[in-house]
């Protein structure tokens, strides 16, 4: 029997993956784990949707793809969102999307978003190389390698100077000092900790290596959810913790994205609570405000555990007191994005088509189709949705399957 629990949120080896799996594998544990649905999210690229769709439709597994990036939200221009010390930078998703082929001019859009992430490292490279001297980077020689499409992270960058400083340094105990030098850490077998480490002392604000974004490092918004529209996905505003200043005003955030296309959110649940510490805890009281606010919005709300960092989860502790009341909440929002996923590959006729627009006169119906449509379609009999008239309705679809 399968279970409610979903992860919406896996990045993949296309981005980072702290344990090295590709969406294949992805795909194969999430069935294993009996996951109701499962869907990958890489920063600035689609490379691994159509390995994962070809995988959970062998499996018959429900999933849903998407991508991931900074943005600049010019309203919000002298705020910290979700991008920490970075005023103005916000995290955010395009989820739902339902295909890795990309029309030229959707391309065009892709290679600027992943340009942007390799200058944003050969610059920081550069700069930490300086203070890590010796241990210096050959960015296409030492990092890109650590990639199967070039799409580097810091988190690559981070591997690749343990990686350099280990062949440096033979012996431990050299190699312990120069780290404890550099970054004030020296437990270099606790490889996790470390690469933190040197990404926060590093590459965050006030480190050595940390650029300052501009209006201009990063597309706006509104761009990027236009992006996200045209590539048939369903623009996603990702939320934190609720504590910076940026998200404290949640509510006006969310009617400027909405504006722009946003019609999902994304959280990832383990920022957002202290197991044992029960729904009192002061951000867990935030997770649960923002999820009402979402609610009254009738925005649909996904959730996962990212897995780009040493020690994430494969799922959520779904069976926590502070997790439980909400895997309900979670599973509808992973139904409805996968159903929106089916009907966009199959028909065009997805959760932001003009189809959706003529068919449902509120947000809350739109939802209900979607989630019934999730629930009762399976990969295995999805084609029978293969090219619907655009003037079915929604009863005739549900009628189908």
């Amino acid at each position: 029997m399968t279970t409610k629990f979903t992860n919406m949120h896996f990045h993949t080896i296309y981005s980072f993956n702290a344990e090295g799996y590709s969406p294949a594998k992805i795909a194969s544990l999430a069935k294993q784990a009996d996951l109701a649905a499962a869907g990958i999210v890489d920063f600035d690229v689609l490379d691994g949707l159509n390995e994962f769709y070809d995988a959970t439709s062998k499996l018959n597994l429900k999933a849903s793809g998407g991508i991931e990036t900074r943005v600049f939200v010019p309203e919000f221009a002298d705020k910290v969102i979700n991008s920490p010390g970075e005023p103005g930078i916000s995290y955010h998703m395009g989820a739902g999307i339902p295909s890795g082929n990309l029309s030229s001019e959707q391309k065009k859009f892709e290679d600027k978003l992943r340009g942007t992430a390799k200058n944003r490292n050969l610059e920081l490279v550069s700069r930490v190389n300086t203070y890590l001297s010796p241990v210096e980077l050959d960015y296409e020689k030492d990092v890109l390698p650590l990639t199967p499409k070039g799409n580097a992270t810091e988190r690559h960058i981070c591997f690749a100077y343990v990686q350099k400083a280990a062949a440096i340094f033979a012996d431990a105990g050299r190699l312990a000092e120069f780290w404890k030098e550099k970054i004030g850490f020296e437990k270099i077998s606790d490889q996790a900790s470390l690469i933190n480490n040197i990404r926060a002392k590093t590459m965050k604000r006030g480190g050595a290596g940390y650029i300052q974004p501009d209006t201009k490092s990063f597309p706006t918004m509104a761009d990027m959810n236009e992006f996200v529209l045209s590539v048939g996905g369903i623009p996603t505003l990702t939320w934190l913790d609720g504590t910076s200043d940026g998200e404290k005003q949640i509510e006006e955030l969310l009617r400027i994205a909405m504006l722009t296309g946003v019609e999902a959110a994304n959280i990832i649940p383990d920022r957002n609570y202290k197991p044992g510490e029960g729904k009192n805890n002061d951000k867990c009281k935030k997770l649960y405000e923002f999820v009402e606010i979402c609610q009254n919005l009738d925005l649909p709300i996904i959730a996962g555990t990212e897995m780009n960092s040493p020690g994430q989860k494969f799922v959520d502790n779904f069976d926590s007191e502070e997790l439980k009341p909400l895997v309900d909440v979670f599973l509808k929002g992973a139904l409805i994005v996968y159903g929106h996923t089916v009907l966009q590959r199959q028909a065009g006729l997805g959760y932001k088509s003009e189809w959706s627009a003529k068919n449902f006169t509120n947000r809350a119906a739109k939802n209900d189709f979607f989630e019934t449509l999730g629930q009762k379609i399976v990969p295995a009999k999805e084609n029978v949705l293969h090219n619907l008239k655009s003037d079915s309705s929604p009863s005739d679809i549900l009628k189908r399957i």
